[in-house]
C-alpha cells in the first residue's frame, strides 16, 4: 500500500474501528493511564493534543478528569459527527481539526502543546511519511506520550516483519519506538506494556 492508500482507508472507514465502534467501547486502561501520567507531570490547564482523536473516547476520559484545553486530529470527517453525539461537551469545547497528520501538524508553532499523545496511530503512518516524526517532536514542548502495538497479543504479534496487517487489511508498520523518539533528543520516562500495547512516556529536551 502507498502512503495515499492507508490514509484513504482511514478516512472512510466504517464498522469496525470506526468511529461509531470506539466511542461505543469508550475509555480503557490507556485512558486511564493518560489521567494517571498527566496528574503527575503537568497540570490541569495543560495544552493537550491527540493525534487521531477518532470520536474522542480519551479526551473525553481526560476532560472528566478536569483538563480542558484540549485539542485532537482526525483523519475521519465522521469522527466529529459521532463525537458530537457520544461526547457533546468535548465536542462543544475543544479545539478539532480533519485531516491528515502529514498535512495538519506542520501549520502548528514549535512547542504548540505541553502534551502531544497518540493511541495506535503512529504505527499506521506509512514508511514514505516517517518525516512526521519529527514534526510530532517540533510541537510536543514538554511531555510525547504513545501507546503502540508492540507484539504483546498473541494475535499481534510482529512476527519479525517490517509491516504486518490487522485482520488482512490495515498495515501496522513496527518501529522501534524508543530509538525513533531518542534520536530527536527525547528521554524515555516511562515504558508501560499492557494486554495491547506499550505505553511510552517521553519528555521533550
Amino acid at each position: 500500500m502507498d502512503p495515499d492508500d492507508v490514509r484513504n482507508d482511514w478516512a472512510s472507514r466504517s464498522g469496525k474501528f470506526s468511529p461509531e465502534y470506539y466511542a461505543e467501547l469508550g475509555p480503557n486502561e490507556v485512558s486511564e493511564t493518560l489521567v494517571n501520567v498527566l496528574d503527575h507531570y503537568v497540570h490541569d490547564d495543560a495544552r493537550i493534543i491527540e493525534l487521531g482523536c477518532g470520536s474522542g473516547r480519551h479526551l473525553a476520559h481526560l476532560q472528566t478528569n478536569g483538563y480542558g484545553n484540549l485539542t485532537g486530529i482526525d483523519i475521519n470527517d465522521e469522527s466529529f459527527d459521532v463525537m458530537a453525539e457520544h461526547y457533546p461537551r468535548l465536542a462543544d469545547s475543544g479545539t478539532f481539526h480533519t485531516g491528515a497528520l502529514e498535512d495538519i501538524v506542520t501549520e502548528f508553532e514549535a512547542d504548540a502543546f505541553d502534551v502531544v499523545y497518540s493511541v495506535e496511530t503512529l504505527q499506521h503512518i506509512h514508511p514514505d511519511d516517517a518525516w512526521v516524526f519529527e514534526e510530532i517532536a517540533r510541537i510536543a514542548g514538554d511531555l510525547l506520550i504513545i501507546a503502540e502495538n508492540e507484539g504483546n497479543s498473541p494475535e499481534r504479534g510482529r512476527e519479525d516483519t517490517a509491516v504486518s496487517y490487522v485482520d488482512d487489511e490495515f498495515p501496522l508498520y513496527h518501529r522501534n519506538w524508543k530509538q525513533v523518539f531518542s534520536e530527536l533528543g527525547f528521554a524515555q520516562l516511562i515504558r508501560e506494556p499492557t494486554s495491547r500495547d506499550t505505553i511510552r512516556v517521553f519528555r521533550a529536551p
